[in-house]
């Protein structure tokens, strides 16, 4: 239940007062109930949802200023380091890590569902060879409602949470697949005697052909940190679309797909893809001093450095860059692109410039090297984005139907035409 601090705003318009209440947050800043403001006859303007909190969630903080992040209160530096990333799904979904018997039966439940219906394979035949694997994401995770849908009551609590663990199990299948559909390879299907990041490294490379392939345990470890560190991140803006989207009752494999289309978009689960291609336009070391000097005469933008919501260090980042270390270390690669990213980061974290401005190198700076280490193609990034933070998304699903809620319905500053005369068309001028 949300408190209410003795503290309280007053809204005068046109001689008449109305109160608003501050609502306290557990962590955070307070949150000022704007509701008063209808009945005032106004709205409120806020472009990009800078100041507005139009949800009530117990499952991700983040302090920007700190550079903090916790997922049920539990430090995501400590969860990346500790625990595996089911784990992190159980917590998401229930509020607490799981016992060793908890986590054993959720293990067993996710491998229970990781298979998809067979006929499911048919619908990767209507896509091109050359489709982009979001967009086979975007059709398929949103298909599965027609092969799930008589056993899914949203009402009902049981239902959702079976619904919530069958697309945390089916996800990575479903994107391992669209990989395999657009190089032409068979698919693989996941093995009840591997972990999730296990499988789907397998299910991405292996063959038919190798009944004996093993993984390596370096990368599955790596994969492992890189889907707990993407597992969630508060109302972003696929979030919040999967949260719309479900405000209206759709069908949680429809909401999850709406959610994949939203992190499709450059500035939100694109941005490591854009990473490789920013290295791509730069080419080579000897030219990283002459990109660092366009980005601080703003004629190019620099991606994979700051953050919309954290003015610190991106504290996925810390992990990440350790993991890309070890990844990097292990595999013993000498690519030219990863050097040329390592003399970009090293500028960014010494140049005054890039430092006072706190344009560290984020998340999504590490990810993509990561990942392109692995031999993972770039336009799988996004795929494994989505693939991680369908668990977020779905916990975010499944506590907005745990109480009750609105549709979403924003409202708008209308700029356009006052009342026009129609004009018949032999008249218009």
């Amino acid at each position: 239940m949300r408190s209410i601090m003795s503290k309280k705003v007053t809204l005068t318009v046109d001689g008449t007062e109305y109160e608003m209440p501050v609502l306290e947050s557990t962590l955070g800043r307070p949150v000022l109930d704007i509701s008063a403001v209808a009945k005032a006859g106004l709205w409120t303007y806020d472009p990009g949802f800078m100041a507005t909190a139009p949800v009530e969630s117990a499952i991700t903080y983040i302090d920007g200023e700190k550079g903090e992040l916790l997922h049920r209160g539990y430090a995501i530096d400590d969860l990346a380091s500790n625990a595996e990333y089911l784990e992190v799904c159980y917590a998401l979904l229930y509020g607490e890590l799981p016992t060793a018997e908890q986590k054993e039966a959720f293990y067993e439940r996710v491998s229970d569902h990781m298979s998809i219906h067979d006929q499911l394979r048919k619908f990767f035949e209507g896509f091109r060879r050359d489709a982009h694997p979001m967009a086979i994401m975007v059709g398929v995770v949103g298909a599965l409602s027609a092969f799930y849908h008589n056993h899914l009551d949203i009402s009902d609590p049981q239902h959702r949470d079976n619904t919530a663990v069958d697309l945390i199990a089916k996800v990575p299948t479903l994107a391992a697949m669209s990989y395999k559909y657009s190089i032409g390879e068979p698919f693989m299907y996941p093995r009840k005697d591997f972990s999730c990041a296990e499988n789907f490294l397998y299910m991405m490379f292996a063959t038919p052909g190798e009944p004996d392939y093993k993984v390596d345990p370096v990368l599955v470890k790596a994969m492992d940190k890189i889907f707990t560190l993407h597992a969630d991140h508060e109302q972003n803006a696929s979030t919040s679309t999967v949260r719309l989207a479900g405000s209206t009752g759709a069908n949680p494999y429809a909401c999850i797909a709406a959610g994949i289309v939203a992190l499709w978009g450059p500035s939100h689960g694109g941005a490591n893809e854009a990473v490789l291609e920013m290295l791509d336009e730069i080419g080579s070391v000897e030219h990283v001093e002459e990109f660092m000097e366009k980005v601080k005469r703003k004629e190019v933008k620099l991606m994979g450095f700051g953050h919309r919501v954290y003015r610190n260090f991106d504290p996925r980042a810390k992990v990440m860059k350790e993991t890309c270390d070890e990844v990097l270390g292990a595999l013993g690669i000498n690519d030219p692109k990863l050097e040329l990213a390592m003399k970009l980061e090293k500028i960014a974290l010494e140049d005054p410039y890039f430092v006072e401005r706190k344009l560290y190198p984020n998340v999504d700076f590490y990810s993509g090297i990561i990942l392109k280490a692995i031999g993972i193609p770039t336009s799988m990034f996004t795929v494994i984005f989505a693939l991680a933070r369908t668990a977020g998304w779905i916990s975010h699903w499944t506590e907005m139907h745990s109480e009750p809620f609105k549709i979403g319905r924003p409202r708008q500053r209308y700029t356009g035409e006052t009342h026009r005369e129609f004009v018949p068309v032999d008249k218009r001028k």
